[in-house]
């Protein structure tokens, strides 16, 4: 798999935020710049978004992906029924990625993943995630997009 090009990633709107009642966005917004960064164009929503909140700025800017962060341990049930939110207001083709600490306790982290891809996400990254792990994931996701055979 190549690398989008940075001209391929300008045409890749993503929608950033930390859901919920989390209010650690240190790591959402290292993310959300080193994002900018490679190209893509980002939405940031910030610290305390509602799921409703990612789903309107998705559709008001027409956006490909939304990342979901949280770190504060309820982002398994800040995510229940995002997927189903997306598909009721017409994102069914949405890419969504959600990261950080999503559960509460020391859980097995293939399993914490399981949960997250059975609730509808695409992607599930593990805290200490590095930018450019989610950076070669979005371009695999994205190549057949960007290339027209989607």
């Amino acid at each position: 798999m190549t690398a989008l090009t940075e001209q391929q990633r300008a045409s890749i709107t993503l929608v950033t935020g930390v859901i919920g009642a989390d209010t650690h966005i240190v790591g959402n917004r290292i993310l959300s710049m080193a994002l900018e960064k490679e190209g893509f164009n980002i939405v940031t929503l910030g610290a305390l978004t509602p799921a409703e909140d990612f789903i309107k700025a998705a559709i008001e800017t027409a956006a490909d992906a939304i990342l979901v962060s949280s770190l504060y341990g309820q982002g398994e049930l800040d995510c229940r029924g995002f997927r189903d939110m997306c598909i009721e207001a017409g994102l069914d083709d949405i890419v969504l990625y959600v990261g950080g600490n999503l559960v509460i306790g020391k859980q097995a982290w293939e399993e914490v993943e399981t949960r997250f891809t059975d609730m509808g996400f695409d992607r599930a990254f593990p805290p200490g995630t590095r930018t450019p792990d989610v950076v070669e994931k979005l371009d695999t996701d994205f190549q057949s997009k960007v290339s027209g055979t989607a």
